[in-house]
């Protein structure tokens, strides 16, 4: 007589229950490491280069107009007004610029730091300084109206090194991450009764005096 998909499961879930607490913490952080590892490895390699351009008030402007203006480009430095020109000095399509270019601004400095991210360090210099170099230019077109230019304070450079994180890193945070996962499994599940889960023993009540103790002998 074979057993039936219910008896099956119930038998599963008592070998597993028989598991030592720590294995769930074990197999967590093993499958988080495997995941983690998977990602960094499948995940393409990717390098990050930045160009810097500062907004500089003309005679008719002030400071404060300058670092207001920096905020305005800031915004603007990815639309397509902006992206448009570049695309011809970076060589790749306005959709690529779009999905791989970035602007920051500062609240402090006049500055605005346009960043690109591509698996080949070349291309994202190239990127980043094709986008200053539109945005520059579309200042100088409004500068009559804003009385503030921007000017070329740094060109991007070669990345030495990927910003994208390595592997060993993936698997670190993955393994971290999923003993995380396994303690919080190992304090959700049930607790399985013990010898000393079991009802306390009722308070003993000590037997009545006889009466012999209590009014002396007769």
């Amino acid at each position: 007589m074979t057993d039936t998909p219910t008896r099956q499961r119930l038998k599963y879930l008592a070998r597993v229950r028989r598991l030592p607490s720590w294995s769930a913490l074990a197999a967590g952080a093993l499958v988080g490491g495997l995941a983690g590892g998977a990602y960094g490895l499948l995940t393409p390699v990717t390098y990050t280069a930045t160009s810097y351009v500062v907004a500089v008030p003309t005679s008719q402007s002030t400071p404060e107009a300058a670092r207001g203006f920096a905020q305005a480009y800031g915004r603007v430095a990815t639309q397509l007004a902006v992206l448009g020109d570049a695309q011809v000095w970076a060589g790749v399509p306005v959709r690529t610029l779009q999905d791989r270019v970035r602007a920051a601004t500062s609240p402090d400095a006049p500055m605005v730091a346009v960043s690109a991210t591509s698996s080949r360090p070349g291309l994202a210099v190239d990127m980043a300084n094709a986008v200053s170099r539109a945005l520059t230019q579309h200042a100088d077109h409004t500068k009559g109206s804003t009385q503030v230019r921007l000017v070329q304070f740094s060109r991007a450079v070669k990345p030495s090194e990927p910003t994208s994180a390595s592997p060993a890193v993936t698997t670190a945070v993955g393994a971290s991450a999923g003993g995380l996962l396994g303690g919080l499994a190992l304090l959700a599940r049930p607790r399985r009764a013990g010898r000393d889960d079991g009802p306390a023993p009722a308070p003993s009540v000590p037997n009545p005096a006889v009466a012999a103790d209590v009014h002396g002998k007769r």
